[in-house]
């Protein structure tokens, strides 16, 4: 397009902001993407993380260990943030000062705990992105009293199928208003330069205090993988934590304000897990003991590890808010001088993407759920990594290499290896890809990032998704054509 026929353009203003992001990322391999919403919501209880006997993967790893227990294919957490590999992630953990454990990830009841099947039992909701995720903000809304973890399993596993789940909203727990509401915004500055703002809020009728501890971590990959060099994270002055990563590189948390950095490492609590010693004193858990227990000891004072969080506790006035401001940037960046011109920069964008994109004829209440619609389209990405023929020969169940005599479900899909970012149809209850799901995903996705559409369609064409057409033929050696 000539400089005069970008100007003459409707889509002119686009180009020079979202629409030119997208072209970048397309054309120039500028990485606007490489920093999204990748992190899964739920990586308990699912088959990647089974190594049970029976392939019960919901009892074999319960959302009770998941605060302890280091996981072995991806991560998980709460309106999280990760590069497309998932190798440095981001995400919020909170306490209210009531609930039993730092509320770290999401709960649900599993297969076995429900009438309905597995279900989550919270209260979050995707309300804007961009597709480069230049701009994102989502919605958790936090209880002020004790989360009700026993009275969801012990009231949903006694009702029949003919009966109504049970329900987070039916313990009362939401009763008079007595809850936060919990925003969380990302906005880019560049492609390595992302700033968060978490604002918090009081909806109950008196002031109400909340630990909030935005948390930076590495997925431990140095336990599983032979000669993997193990990354670090340190504590600068300032409140500045120093996230330095053999592959990823160096970057920095600035933390505005935070009362306290707090590190420990990614590594299973065996010691309470197996009732095995633990190789050091600082595990997975740490924040949690440190937080509820008020166990000091459970964080490391030399100020390093694999995780790390900023701990603010916020008393936040009855129908009053509070903000706590942070930056993740792979270079030297201005901490908070023009944090909030960012922001408003980038939602400008969004807001002109969309108006873009958006039918006409529809009024505007129609307009904002068409947009909060595919905003939750774009917060639906998650970086899976599966490799079953490893994973099949950790258990013992490959039917091509060692003895085979593991008895273990997905021995025909030895040949699948993913590592990729894909669209899930929600990133806790569906925690695989749906192939059909998928091809209907691609029809709405198209609207706002044809490229990511099509590379998702791609994906299941590709010879380490789908089964042979006759895999009796490849397991006997016979070739096929």
């Amino acid at each position: 397009m000539s400089p005069k026929e970008k100007q003459s353009s409707p889509f002119s203003y686009v180009e020079v902001s979202e629409q030119r992001r997208l072209n970048e990322a397309r054309e120039d391999g500028i990485p606007w993407k490489k920093w999204g919403p990748y992190l899964s919501e739920r990586q308990w209880g699912t088959v990647r993380e089974d190594y049970g006997a029976d392939g019960n993967a919901w009892d074999y790893f319960t959302h009770d260990q998941s605060r302890s227990r280091a996981y072995r294919w991806g991560e998980d957490g709460m309106a999280g943030f990760s590069d497309d590999k998932q190798q440095l992630c981001f995400a919020l953990a909170l306490w209210n000062g009531r609930d039993p454990i730092l509320k770290e990830r999401m709960f649900g009841v599993t297969n076995s705990e429900s009438n309905h099947g597995e279900d989550v039992k919270e209260y979050y909701f995707y309300l804007d992105s961009t597709p480069t995720h230049s701009y994102m903000k989502y919605l958790y809304k936090y209880p002020q009293s004790e989360y009700p973890y026993r009275d969801l399993v012990e009231t949903n596993r006694g009702r029949s199928r003919e009966e109504f789940e049970y329900e987070l909203l039916d313990t009362g727990i939401f009763d008079d208003d007595r809850y936060f509401d919990v925003f969380v915004e990302y906005a880019k500055a560049d492609p390595e330069d992302t700033l968060v703002r978490v604002s918090v809020h009081n909806r109950g009728p008196e002031a109400a205090t909340i630990h909030v501890l935005p948390t930076l971590w590495f997925r431990n990959t140095w336990t599983w993988e032979d000669g993997e060099q193990k990354p670090v994270l340190g504590q600068l002055d300032g409140g500045k934590i120093n996230a330095s990563h053999p592959k990823l590189g160096d970057s920095t948390l600035q933390c505005e304000g935070a009362q306290e950095l707090l590190f420990t490492e990614n590594e299973s609590n065996a010691e309470r897990l197996w009732g095995q010693p633990n190789p050091s004193p600082y595990v997975k858990d740490a924040f949690h003991r440190y937080v509820v227990s008020g166990a000091k000891d459970a964080v490391n004072p030399a100020k390093t590890g694999t995780k790390a969080a900023a701990h603010y506790v916020l008393e936040v006035p009855a129908g009053g808010s509070k903000v706590v401001r942070l930056r993740l940037s792979a270079k030297p960046a201005s901490a908070f001088d023009n944090f909030d011109q960012i922001f408003a920069s980038r939602l400008a964008d969004a807001r002109e993407f969309y108006e873009r994109i958006t039918p006409k004829g529809l009024s505007e209440d129609e307009a904002r759920v068409h947009r909060q619609a595919l905003a939750g389209m774009m917060w639906s990405k998650q970086y899976y990594y599966f490799d079953l023929d490893r994973w099949l020969t950790e258990h013992n169940a490959h039917p091509l290499v060692g003895s085979g005599t593991g008895v273990c479900h997905n021995s025909d899909w030895f040949h699948m290896l993913n590592r990729d970012i894909i669209s899930m149809p929600n990133k806790w209850e569906y925690p695989w890809y749906a192939a059909w799901d998928l091809a209907f995903h691609t029809l709405a996705l198209s609207l706002v990032d044809f490229d990511f559409a099509k590379e998702q369609l791609l994906l299941m064409l590709r010879n380490l998704y789908p089964i042979p057409m006759d895999k009796s033929l490849l397991m006997s050696g016979t070739s096929v054509t």
